[in-house]
């Protein structure tokens, strides 16, 4: 049985954001062909995501350094507890889709949290004598984003996506782009049809 994470990095619903409405249609039609697959949301505005703080860094110094982690504080033990459950969650999903739109050129600060949750040296990539190497060559991803210009793949956030999983050993990715409409108010509609159109056709082949 294939398991899916879908992690959902924007606040609003598919009524009112383009990149979740297109994820939404893109997981309708991708149920109807694979029902026995899994598929959980980790919805990153609904959840406890830490970012790496003091709390976060004094805590990972402490247990790298022989410290139980009954010998952590509150904060730090809520925080790394946390961490080790986003880790489990995604190792164990076969596919992941991140859905997100493009904030400022960069991802919403809740998607670059979740990636650093999941960017751990030994358990996602180890470091060689010939420089670091991901260890997970066994998953795909499909990133869904929406942005108000025309970027291609070009921008930040959709380089700095690709880059992450590239690094964690992840090359098999694939992108869902929903792009021009601020340029092009006017042209809404058939942007929105043809995102749907290439939601369809990757639901049948991711």
């Amino acid at each position: 049985m294939t398991k899916i994470l879908v992690v959902k990095a924007h606040p609003l619903t598919g009524a009112e954001s383009k990149s979740v409405a297109v994820a939404d249609e893109f997981l309708k039609q991708y149920r109807k062909q694979n029902p026995d697959d899994t598929i959980e949301v980790l919805d990153l505005f609904a959840s406890y995501i830490p970012e790496i703080d003091k709390d976060l860094l004094s805590a990972m110094y402490a247990l790298g350094g022989g410290s139980s982690f009954d010998s952590l504080s509150v904060e730090q033990q809520k925080a790394m507890g946390r961490y080790d459950e986003l880790m489990t969650q995604f190792l164990a999903a076969d596919k992941v889709i991140v859905i997100n739109a493009l904030w400022n050129l960069g991802v919403p600060g809740r998607l670059k949290s979740w990636i650093d949750s999941i960017t751990v040296a030994g358990k996602t990539f180890k470091y060689t004598e010939n420089g670091p190497v991901g260890l997970l060559d066994n998953k795909k991803v499909l990133h869904i984003q929406s942005g108000g210009g025309h970027y291609d793949g070009s921008d930040f956030a959709a380089q700095y996506v690709k880059a992450m999983f590239n690094f964690v050993g992840i090359t098999d990715h694939q992108r869902l782009s929903i792009e021009g409409i601020d340029y092009a108010p006017d042209k809404k509609e058939e942007i929105m049809a043809s995102a749907f159109e290439q939601a369809g056709i990757l639901a049948t082949t991711f």
